[in-house]
């Protein structure tokens, strides 16, 4: 079959608005598994909300149609990850596909490894990893790393909420442990695992990172792409949320047809609220229409509104 053939019987793309918690695979990059997702359902527009890298596995939020427009809604939220630790072998990228620089005899006990979680408790400055998608002089840290330049990096103010080492009977097995981590935006668990093993003196990278929830969404609430494809296309759409799913802890406001109509014309209208706090408004009838934000003096100012709305 030519290519033309094959655009021809590839089903159209259709407008299609919703928000998919989806469990991605390992070795897939992000934007793999978004284009997947997105022909699987025939999306015509479709984005995620912030990136895993291919080893990650795990959460993994896409945004289809409308709900594009609110993916940045999860950038500054709190994330969870599951993270296994290999110690006593160094990466050039802090995990296990980087390549090896340096391999130490591990001696730790259990107490040493607990101590060593501990201290990385609460707010502490990070630098981040040459191989990151931060940018320098508009380019990526990955491409200076790849081409051999090491460029000095400010380390960064992050957050690390809590700490559980994992099984604590079968940690240290084959001089591996297991930690779950809640952390601010921003935090490398690579380089956080790295720099625990430095802190014991053995060194270590990640070998396996699984992301379990960002803010409220937890993993159990998402699908893998092979459960997906094994849906029909009708049980399929079932499992999409709706666009302001990622809204749903914002104050409501539910507007008459008259303010309805002006919101989504973009005007500002008369609403009592606390002042600078976001909103998400629908119509008499339930319909999302947009968030907004509450302006002093009893009025309310739309943000970012949804067509249609």
């Amino acid at each position: 079959m030519s290519r033309n053939q094959q655009a021809v019987a590839r089903p159209p793309r259709r407008r299609l608005d919703g928000v998919l918690l989806l469990d991605k695979a390992i070795g897939i990059s992000s934007n793999h598994a978004l284009q997947a997702a997105r022909r699987l359902f025939r999306a015509e527009k479709a984005g995620h909300t912030g990136t895993l890298d291919p080893l990650a596995t795990g959460l993994l939020p896409l945004c289809f149609g409308e709900a594009t427009k609110f993916a940045g809604e999860l950038l500054d939220a709190d994330k969870a990850y599951l993270a296994t630790v290999q110690l006593g072998i160094t990466t050039d990228t802090a995990d296990a596909e980087g390549r090896v620089l340096e391999t130490r005899p591990v001696a730790v006990s259990l107490e040493q490894l607990r101590s060593a979680l501990n201290a990385f408790l609460g707010e502490i400055d990070q630098v981040p990893p040459m191989y990151s998608a931060l940018k320098r002089d508009g380019k990526p840290l990955y491409e200076y790393a790849r081409a051999g330049i090491d460029v000095e990096r400010k380390a960064r103010r992050v957050a690390i909420h809590s700490l559980e080492l994992m099984d604590p009977g079968h940690a240290l097995a084959n001089d591996q442990f297991s930690f779950l981590v809640r952390c601010s935006k921003g935090t490398y668990v690579r380089t956080l695992a790295a720099d625990v093993g430095e802190r014991l003196g053995c060194g270590a990278h990640l070998v396996a990172l699984r992301r379990t929830a960002i803010g409220p969404l937890a993993l159990h609430q998402a699908h893998t792409l092979a459960a997906l494809e094994a849906l029909d296309a009708e049980a399929r759409d079932q499992v999409l949320l709706p666009v302001d799913f990622l809204l749903a802890d914002l104050v409501a406001a539910k507007l008459d047809a008259r303010a309805a109509a002006r919101l989504s014309n973009g005007q500002t209208i008369e609403w009592s609220g606390v002042a600078e706090q976001r909103v998400r408004a629908y119509d008499d009838e339930g319909r999302f229409l947009g968030l907004c934000r509450q302006l002093e003096g009893d009025r309310l100012k739309p943000v970012r509104l949804v067509a249609g709305g």
